[in-house]
């Protein structure tokens, strides 16, 4: 009503039936990056008014690494992230440099840095939060698909950071995305790396899948066996060279689904599969009636 300035609701975009009373509101903060470079997050407390956390214990934390890697994340209402936060977890959703919404500047600041400049915005995202007294150190977590599972696979694999992390559909090989990607990104990578091959030193050495030796942290990968844009062979791959290490590492696939799942129930199984790998590494007991997932090297 511009005469009044009331608003009338015609017609939702989707049907909520969670009380808002169980929903974390995300703040927008900024925070010291490498190079006195400033980056950008949406922080999202742990909340549920039904539960209480006990007397000064600081929540476990989840980074959140966008795909893309040149799109952004939003404060829009994400069930997946309240998911979380419902259950006890801080999120940090980080918008990493690079990410499009701040400016061109803070856009281009990943060209040539893609596995470095995107590592370090969600490792000093997450110590900034421990730098506050918000989360616990000892449970730092990282989660992303796509190239938001690159970004995951690199900070566990080249910064001794965070404690677990999860990939879905993630890129370890930047060499093999570089040939075998689909057309319409077939040139994305000379802006954030360099030209392949010319530059196919650069490839190798941000590449995990070369540094598994690096490794000691456990992770959980999911996979869709019809993906065209990161092939199988990536997590699959990654999860025998993490066992090898015998490290804790857990491997799920999904027929059917593509880059990106798009079915519910394989939406449901991995969400519920990341909480339940994080209670068995953190050694807390899960609220949910989860089935069980098979991680390899954990007593």
């Amino acid at each position: 009503d511009l005469a009044e300035g009331g608003v009338s609701v015609l017609r939702q975009g989707r049907q909520v039936t969670v009380d808002a009373l169980y929903f974390s509101v995300p703040q927008s903060i900024e925070f010291l990056s490498t190079d006195d470079q400033i980056a950008h997050a949406f922080y999202y407390p742990p909340h549920n008014p039904d539960f209480s956390a006990p007397q000064g214990e600081r929540p476990p934390l989840i980074v959140g690494s966008h795909g893309g890697p040149t799109s952004a994340t939003n404060s829009a209402l994400t069930f997946e992230v309240q998911f979380w936060t419902s259950r006890g977890f801080a999120v940090l959703d980080v918008d990493y440099r690079g990410s499009t919404g701040y400016g061109r500047e803070y856009r281009q600041q990943l060209n040539g840095g893609w596995g470095v400049v995107d590592v370090d915005d969600c490792v000093n995202g997450a110590r900034f939060l421990v730098e506050k007294r918000l989360v616990d150190e000892k449970r730092l977590a990282i989660t992303g698909g796509s190239a938001g599972g690159f970004t995951t696979l690199a900070a566990l694999t080249f910064r001794d950071v965070f404690t677990a992390g999860s990939s879905h559909y993630g890129i370890s090989d930047l060499e093999t995305l570089a040939t075998d990607t689909h057309k319409f990104e077939s040139r994305y990578l000379d802006s954030m790396i360099g030209p392949y091959p010319e530059q196919k030193d650069v490839y190798i050495e941000r590449s995990p899948i070369h540094f598994t030796h690096l490794l000691n942290k456990p992770m959980i990968l999911f996979q869709g066996l019809e993906d065209k844009v990161v092939p199988p062979s990536q997590s699959q791959k990654m999860f025998e060279e993490v066992r090898s290490r015998e490290l804790p590492v857990a491997y799920m696939t999904f027929e059917g689904e593509q880059h990106g799942f798009r079915k519910k129930e394989t939406i449901k199984r991995t969400i519920e599969a990341e909480l339940y790998f994080y209670s068995r590494i953190y050694g807390f007991v899960a609220a949910d009636e989860i089935e069980p997932v098979a991680i390899e090297n954990l007593d």
